[in-house]
């Protein structure tokens, strides 16, 4: 059963900044909404008011509200009009396609001095004889009744009428009410064998679930297997029952349809739930004890060997606004492995590394998670090789300095034995 909670007026109220108090429209329309509750206390200025195509069926907790002008509440289970005198400022009123049989409760809307558009196409009390008449008669201060404009000589001779179509309708009323008394005692019934067949068929399956005998058990694959094709036929054999079966439509049968839908939707919801509570067994260590590469939550990574600095960094491209609460680090010497969402991403390392000294952090900017990872394996040969090239490269090029300096000394000394003898001649 969903309800009108605060929450769910917020949310529809996002016009409105979400604020509540002074909200003067909020369309209400498909949510399921069985009881018409709250409005008049946490919206006392609404104006305009949707709440069509619900299984509401009573029109109630409204009366609070003095500003109300426009009330939409068509395709509901309504099956009178009441508790609308304190909307003072009512201007039009929709109950299209609702179970309206009470005629004569259309009396309580003489208060509503300002309604002037009435809408009751689709009720049952609009196939009653004199039922415009009546109407018109009743409610001098409306204009348009049904998208129909009410004409002066109309309502005339409605008024002279009045006394034998409101007889007629009184008559109309007894004869549908005690029909409703009986479709209700139709649908009471019909719900109560309903729930005997499903408890019945709880009975037999939990008497099915339990062996007899363990030696049942070597076939217990092949019996649930079989256990579940028969409840598949069972299933679409219930629907196949459900739908063709001939049933009035009544605010009964409309509410067990809705709830019949609720029901079914909730077990498929349950079998998904089931069947992705299965496929979670993934495969990270074979029997043989190898580790397998897993990247179940589909991240782009990279695995850098920074030689440098004797490491190795693994970059994984986790989503940049997931909390980091929901992340799993475990490094092994041979392996890391990283939980996203309770999703596992393995990876084998070349090399093994010392998981007491490895680190993890978050990238402020992308978001991606950096793993650092030492070497187990300590090179210090390695940075010698490296110094000693160097040095070899520094007296190379110390020599070729050297080199370049003695000869530009020999050519200016050249230059200037070459100027004298020219002097000379």
């Amino acid at each position: 059963m969903v309800r009108i909670t605060e929450d769910l007026i917020r949310r529809r109220a996002e016009h409105n900044n979400c604020e509540i108090f002074s909200l003067e429209e909020i369309s209400l329309h498909q949510q399921e909404i069985e009881k018409l509750e709250h409005l008049d206390k946490w919206c006392r200025d609404l104006k305009i008011l949707y709440l069509q195509n619900n299984l509401i069926p009573k029109i109630e907790n409204v009366s609070k509200l003095k500003k109300l002008e426009y009330l939409n509440a068509a395709l509901n289970n309504i099956e009178r009009i009441e508790n609308l005198e304190g909307c003072e400022e009512l201007k039009k009123l929709d109950l299209t396609a609702n179970f309206i049989g009470e005629l004569s409760s259309i009396e309580s809307l003489k208060c509503n001095i300002h309604l002037k558009e009435l809408f009751l196409v689709g009720n049952p009390c609009t196939e009653f004889e004199g039922y415009r008449q009546f109407v018109v008669a009743t409610l001098h201060q409306l204009k348009y009744l049904d998208s129909k404009e009410i004409e002066r000589s109309e309502r005339i001779k409605a008024v002279q009428n009045y006394p034998e179509v409101k007889w007629k309708i009184r008559e109309q009323e007894q004869a549908y009410l005690l029909k409703r008394a009986r479709e209700k005692e139709e649908a009471q019934r019909r719900m109560q064998e309903r729930k005997d067949k499903k408890q019945k068929q709880m009975d037999c399956k939990l008497g099915f679930d339990s062996p007899d005998s363990p030696q049942e058990k070597p076939n217990q694959a092949e019996g649930d297997g079989e256990q579940e094709r028969c409840r598949t036929f069972e299933n679409d054999d219930e629907d196949r029952k459900f739908w063709e079966e001939p049933t009035p439509y009544t605010p009964e049968s409309r509410l067990e349809t809705h709830r019949y839908i609720e029901e079914k939707r909730r077990a498929k919801d349950n079998i998904r739930e089931s069947k992705k509570r299965e496929k979670t067994a993934w495969t990270l260590v074979t029997a043989e004890g190898k580790v397998l590469n897993v990247n179940v939550p589909k991240l782009h990574f990279s695995l850098k060997d920074d030689e440098e600095n004797n490491q190795i960094v693994l970059d994984l491209a986790v989503y940049r606004h997931l909390d980091t609460s929901l992340l799993d680090i475990d490094v092994q010497p041979t392996y890391v492995r990283v939980l996203v969402k309770g999703k596992p991403f393995q990876l084998v390392l070349p090399e093994e590394v010392k998981p007491d000294s490895s680190s993890a952090k978050r990238s402020q900017t992308t978001g991606h998670l950096v793993v650092t990872m030492p070497k187990a394996k300590e090179i210090i040969l390695a940075k010698q090789k490296v110094s000693a090239s160097i040095k070899r490269s520094d007296c190379n090029s110390q020599q070729k300095n050297m080199r370049s300096l003695r000869f530009l000394q020999l050519t200016q000394r050249d230059m200037m034995i070459w100027k004298g003898e020219n002097s000379m001649l």
